[in-house]
């Protein structure tokens, strides 16, 4: 498709969802990014706002009017959107600096009525929108279903058994644990719409998303531990229901609707950043008593036990082998490649592995310019060539029974040298990924907490990263995982053991090149503490060399600089002996200590 038929289509489909707006009585339709279950990864059948408005970023919101319309996005797809819509139809704004509702108030006339589909956006969400002057009206369908002729169909796969091999704790003492804190509260159910924690809390898992190994579902667990389970019935087999067992009943999707209206009286938890409004219309008209608290599943499915620990380190070393094979690869094959070839030689890598399921998000394989957009997607429309003397980032990640991985390096292809600036600026990240991961601190500390340590070095010189340094990741389920993160902004729960997060410090220079460095973080008691004080610190799970070449010693302080040798000596000796021969000799030279000039 060229850009004008791109164009062409923008238009043919606004138009469209205009014509709807007015037969529905309405003067504004909201589309968020989000599917029924407000995941990040949503099945092709829900990818709503690409289809209305052609930006296919993982994040965002569009808000159509009669006369304007706007996308918003977070800092990460600023540049993408300019790419990929068009102005003349859509305007565009930071969702963070310009926020939707301030949009509403300046575009929309005064009494205007905006449409919403309930099922679609939570609660918190529809009232950061809701603004004075303006009825928000909520629909009983989706308008973007409605003009989408060839949507394709939801997904049907069947749902499996997550082996206690790889959960460590079985459902019933999940349920119970759970139920336990919701009776002592005198909660008596809990709505639970992200497949996600269903997953974890059933230990099931699915193929309905790319790259999240879930099944979409919907359950209710209630306060003597038993759960509902709503799901569409080809999606469970006769292993399925006598995994579950007797305590997990089955019921058809549509079925959800009147076991909310059988809620009446009871107190019902529902998490109003998680589940759709719809759920909170539902009670109450149920005359249920609502308690607006997050999801109790999403902090115990953060702390992995024992089981899933020792599931990500081996997970992550058999993820660091392909990856080093990846990187050898590459070293020979610079100039003669494109980012596209580049993720495909990537995946085969992990395929080599039969453990391995799929990637847990698309990879980023992004040469020069295209690093810096940060969550850039290599289509054949966008591949280029990977040539000599280019920056290259390559973020990706695994999904295995054990274990989920997500890892970043940025290397040089050479043969020069790199330009003194990039080596400076790559330094300095490398900087910040050494710091924060060998920091320890007081148990208790957030992530907000220990941001700063990732961009000191940054900092210094007026540089610095416009994404958060760490996210959660799951257990063989999604690559960005709640509650906790490491980011600038405020954060109310502490880090604990167990937790798994993302350490990812970068800097980007839009139109030239971009630099990311990522491993995963475990976090584990320190020898550090005291009964009376404890500590924590990290564990280091990615074990995969920097790019020796980029590295400027006199920016590093001998501490920082003996944390790089010490790293690199760690790789060399866990995943050195499982290398074919020539990929070891790549490593052991990647790996040769670093000293000062």
């Amino acid at each position: 498709m060229t850009l004008s038929d791109d164009i062409t289509l923008q238009k043919t489909r606004l138009t469209r969802l205009r014509e709807i707006i007015a037969e529905s009585h309405a003067d504004g339709l909201i589309i968020p990014r989000s599917d029924e279950y407000l995941g990040e990864y949503v099945p092709a059948c829900a990818e709503r706002l690409a289809w209305a408005t052609g930006f296919t970023g993982s994040a965002g919101l569009a808000i159509i009017l009669n006369d304007r319309a706007c996308v918003f996005s977070d800092g990460r797809y600023i540049t993408q959107m300019a790419s990929q819509l068009d102005s003349s139809l859509w305007e565009q704004r930071h969702i963070i600096q310009q926020p939707p509702r301030e949009w509403l108030q300046e575009a929309a006339p005064a009494n205007a009525v905006i449409a919403y589909d309930p099922k679609v956006i939570s609660q918190n969400a529809l009232a950061a929108l809701e603004t004075p002057g303006l009825r928000f009206m909520p629909l009983d369908f989706n308008p973007v279903d409605r003009a989408w002729s060839d949507r394709p169909a939801t997904p049907a796969g069947e749902a499996a058994p997550h082996p206690l091999k790889y959960a460590g704790e079985d459902s019933s003492a999940k349920r119970s644990r759970i139920a336990a804190a919701m009776r002592s509260t005198g909660q008596d159910a809990v709505i639970l719409s992200d497949p996600t924690t269903i997953a974890w809390l059933l230990n099931i898992r699915g193929h309905d998303i790319d790259c999240t190994p879930v099944a979409l579902c919907t359950a209710i667990l209630k306060s003597d531990s038993t759960a509902e389970l709503f799901i569409a019935p080809g999606k469970v087999n006769e292993a399925l229901r006598h995994w579950l067992g007797s305590d997990v009943t089955i019921h058809a999707p549509q079925d959800m609707e009147k076991a909310l209206h059988a809620l009446t009286g009871k107190t019902v938890v529902l998490d109003p950043d998680g589940s759709p409004v719809w759920y909170e219309q539902k009670l109450k008209e149920a005359d249920a008593v609502i308690v607006h608290a997050p999801d109790p599943c999403i902090l115990p499915r953060a702390l992995k036990n024992t089981t899933e620990q020792e599931g990500a380190r081996a997970a992550h070393k058999r993820d660091a082998v392909a990856v080093c094979r990846f990187l050898h690869w590459l070293s020979t094959n610079a100039g003669t490649t494109t980012e596209l070839d580049a993720a495909q030689q990537l995946d085969q890598f992990r395929k080599d592995d039969p453990s391995y399921r799929e990637e847990s998000f698309p990879a980023i394989s992004a040469a020069g310019a295209h690093g810096a957009i940060m969550h850039y997607r290599v289509t054949p429309e966008t591949n280029q060539p990977i040539g000599a003397d280019t920056l290259f980032l390559i973020d990706s990640g695994g999904q295995y029974p054990d274990g989920t991985t997500d890892i970043t390096r940025t290397v040089w292809t050479g043969p020069s040298a790199p330009p003194q600036h990039i080596r400076e600026a790559w330094t300095r990240v490398l900087a910040g990924n050494l710091t924060l991961g060998a920091t320890r601190f007081p148990r208790g500390i957030n992530g907000s907490n220990l941001d700063v340590l990732a961009r000191h070095a940054l900092w210094q010189v007026g540089m610095d990263f416009d994404h958060g340094t760490g996210h959660g990741v799951g257990s063989y389920l999604s690559v960005h995982e709640g509650p906790v993160r490491i980011v600038r902004t405020p954060q109310k729960l502490a880090l604990e053991p167990g937790m798994i997060l993302s350490n990812e410090p970068g800097y980007y220079e839009p139109g030239e090149y971009g630099i990311r460095l990522e491993t995963l973080e475990l976090v584990k008691p320190s020898e550090a503490g005291s009964a009376n004080r404890p500590f924590l610190e990290f564990e280091t799970l990615t074990l995969v060399p920097f790019d020796r070449t980029m590295v400027e010693p006199d920016l590093l302080d001998d501490s920082t600089l003996g944390l790089l040798n010490a790293y690199h000596a760690r790789v060399m000796r866990e995943i050195g002996p499982l290398l074919p021969p020539e990929a070891h000799a790549w490593l052991m030279h990647s790996c040769f200590p670093i000293n000062r000039k």
